[in-house]
Formats: structure tokens, sequence, C-alpha cells
């Protein structure tokens, strides 16, 4: 059955997913701070509005895409804001990569107004987005999960249900990035020991990515690392350290030490330095690489 869909959010990953909801038939009205990304899904079909308030229709669902945690306390804070409009059986459907104590924090906001929050960060790169083969993890109130089940079914390929906790998404997706973020450094190490031994770096690569490592982390980042493949990014240095700091302040608050996560921080704060907070995340592998002295290390 169709939705009146809003959709605030309109980056890399957000425009494809809106565009797949619209391909679904569904109505869509769409915000973006640079009005002009708009452009596209004004020719498929969607409303754009110029406040992110005017997304919310009364029962209605609102995706959000945005790109930290302040982004997204601010346009449910705003005055008026998307999350009044909604009212008493709306549901807000949060996609970004958020702390899971800002996600409980809205939930119980929400509540107050008769909306539901839903958690729902998602793994994938924009094409994976475009093509509708995301992985999406979820938790919220059950009858919002079961409502939105066929839109997320629309923009990915398997939806991963966690519960009615509004943070465990959240959990999930740090955990995640936090593995991602760990085999960027496991590869540009392994990578640089073997350039150190004189063995072919690209050869490593090949053989391990097809057995002991066979899977997309290994074969699609090694290719990356090796390639020098940094720009245009397909997921920004500075998103990827907003990450790991999640992580780790969600482990402090836990009491749980993550050494590794503290030296993926340390890394990625080395790459800013010089200049690389643009560059695709992958391009931590300098790190290891200019510390053995494979590459003369240049600030930008």
């Amino acid at each position: 059955m169709p939705e009146n869909i809003g959709f605030i959010g309109l980056g890399g990953m957000g425009e494809p997913i809106a565009a797949n909801l619209l391909a679904a038939g569904h109505k869509l009205k769409v915000y973006n701070r640079t009005a002009s990304k708009a452009a596209p899904l004004k020719e498929k079909g969607a409303t754009v509005v110029s406040h992110t308030a005017d997304v919310g229709t009364a029962g209605g669902v609102v995706f959000t895409m945005v790109s930290d945690d302040r982004a997204l306390e601010e346009i449910c804070a705003a005055k008026p804001s998307f999350v009044e409009r909604l009212g008493a059986g709306g549901v807000h459907v949060s996609l970004s990569t958020i702390a899971p104590a800002t996600s409980k924090k809205l939930a119980e906001a929400h509540a107050k107004l008769g909306v539901d929050y839903v958690a729902a960060p998602v793994f994938g790169r924009p094409e994976a987005a475009a093509a509708a083969k995301l992985w999406i993890c979820v938790s919220g109130p059950s009858a919002s999960r079961e409502r939105i089940r066929p839109l997320l079914a629309s923009v990915g390929q398997r939806t991963f249900d966690f519960g009615e906790d509004a943070g465990a998404a959240n959990i999930v997706k740090l955990c995640g990035n936090f593995m991602i973020a760990s085999a960027l450094e496991t590869m540009a190490e392994a990578f640089a020991l073997a350039e150190k031994n004189g063995v072919d770096p690209a050869g490593v690569a090949d053989m391990l990515s097809a057995t002991l490592f066979a899977c997309p982390i290994y074969q699609g980042y090694g290719k990356f690392i090796l390639q020098g493949d940094f720009e245009p990014a397909r997921f920004r240095l500075a998103l990827g350290l907003k990450d790991v700091n999640l992580a780790l302040q969600t482990a402090a608050a836990s009491e749980m030490p993550m050494p590794i996560a503290s030296l993926m921080r340390d890394r990625m704060l080395a790459a800013m330095a010089k200049g690389r907070a643009d560059w695709d995340w992958t391009a931590v592998a300098l790190e290891a690489a200019e510390s053995a002295g494979l590459r003369k290390a240049l600030a930008r």
C-alpha cells in the first residue's frame, strides 16, 4: 500500500534511497539543505519542500539520512518540526549512523508526540543504495517495524531485526563500521610487510582475498588500498573518524576497553592532520605505508 513519505538528506546515500522509494510507487516529499540536489527526484515526481517540517504528513512516515547526531537532533528540535507534523501514528525512520544514546533520547521525545522512532542504519556504498542492495539493521516499536518493512524491502536486499530497543540497531552499525576500520588497518600493515620484504602486495591480496578472506570487505577495500583509489570518496575519512569516536564513546559508557578502536582513532586523526578528511576512508592505510618508509607523507 502506498505511503505518504517524507525524506530529509539527499546526499550520496539519501538520494538513491529516496529514488527507490519513489520507484516503488510512494508519494514523496523531500528536503535537502542544498536544494539543487533534489532536482533529479523532482523530475521523477517528488515534491521538493523548503523547510524540514514540510516533509511531514499527519500519520505518515519520514526518513532521515543526515551526517551526524547533531544534524539529526537539530532537525528534530526545529520549530516547527517534522516530528510535530507527523503527530500521532507517525513514524520517523532514522537511517543515519549515530550514537545509540541519541536514538534513545529521540525515541523518548518522539513518544511524547505520539510518534514512533525507528533506527534503521544501513550497510552499503552509494552503488548498493542505487541498486536497492543495502543491508539494513532495524530496532524500535514492533508495530512500526512491521509497518515500514515493505518500505525497507524496496531499498535493501535484507533487513535484520534487533527488537524494541531504539539504540540496538545503532550498536550493530557501530560494530560493523569498527570491524571495517580494523580490516583497513590489518590490510595496510600486511601489504606494507609484504612490500618491505620484496613480495608483491597485490599478489598477497589476490591470494588471501580468494581464500582465507574471501569476502566483500577484503576484496573491495583491498583493491582500493592497492590502487590508491582515494578520491573521490565513497565514504569520507572524516565520517569514518566520527563513527570510530562513537564506538569509543559507547564503549566508555559501557566500561569496556577498545584498544584497536583507539589505534584507529589515532590513525585517522593523523590522516586528518595531513589534509585527508575528504578522501575515502581507505586512505587511512597510507599511515602504515608511511610509517614503514614506503611512502612520503604529503600534507594537502
